[in-house]
């Protein structure tokens, strides 16, 4: 089963229902990544051809990354209107929209989710439990992997000794990594680094997008 790594551009309702106004609307906007990450590089492209075609209409005002709203925060931040626009993985609103988890599970591509209708259906949920519209699905296909630092262990089976790996995850693989025998610890990507650095896990749950930007690779040798 091909897995997609999904990443949903999400917009409060009353942000867009402002567009019908005369006045040029301004939505604030946060990314979960760091400025240099390929994630938050996509979004800016993404504001950039807004903004470019927005004028006199709407225009997006980029506040920045984690260093403004912490990546865990980011879904409460944009249901309570303190953010008007975030750049985030579906896996960050679980604890709002666990039905986002979809998009991961996904066998579909993006464009085949619009054409059948769950688009709709999946953004009419982040609309009654987040106050949320979901405006784009970008990055979409980069694939779930298990970076270690070192050889992983194998059993008498051959297969992978996963009670001997501590990892870092998000949220939206920490079930499944749990069921594997693995030990989870959730962090935000800003933690990482050092985590790795003194040894407080010895594997990182990423996609292979963006992972250098993180300086991660330093670290793990094995995927």
């Amino acid at each position: 089963m091909r897995i997609w790594k999904s990443l949903v551009l999400a917009a409060l309702m009353s942000g867009v229902a402002g567009l019908a106004t005369a006045e040029e609307v301004v939505l604030n906007a946060v990314h979960f990544t760091p400025t240099q990450n390929g994630y938050a590089q996509s979004f800016l492209k993404f504001v950039q051809k807004v903004n470019e075609k927005g004028k006199g209409v709407v225009q997006i005002n980029v506040r920045g990354g984690p260093e403004v709203v912490p990546p865990i925060q980011q879904g409460a931040a944009l249901k309570s209107g303190l953010i008007d626009v975030i750049d985030t993985p579906a896996g960050q609103f679980l604890e709002l929209v666990p039905e986002g988890e979809v998009f991961s599970a996904s066998t579909k591509t993006p464009w085949e989710v619009r054409e059948n209708g769950g688009w709709d259906f999946i953004s009419g949920i982040f609309e009654k439990k987040a106050n949320a519209h979901l405006l784009a699905h970008v990055d979409a296909g980069s694939g779930f992997n298990i970076f270690t630092i070192d050889e992983p262990k194998l059993n008498d089976e051959g297969s992978i000794d996963w009670s001997s790996l501590k990892i870092r995850s998000s949220p939206l693989y920490r079930d499944f990594l749990e069921s594997l025998g693995a030990t989870v610890i959730v962090q935000a990507p800003g933690d990482v680094y050092t985590s790795l650095e003194r040894g407080v896990v010895n594997a990182n749950a990423y996609t292979v997008f963006g992972y250098s930007s993180f300086g991660w690779d330093k670290f793990t040798k094995y995927r």
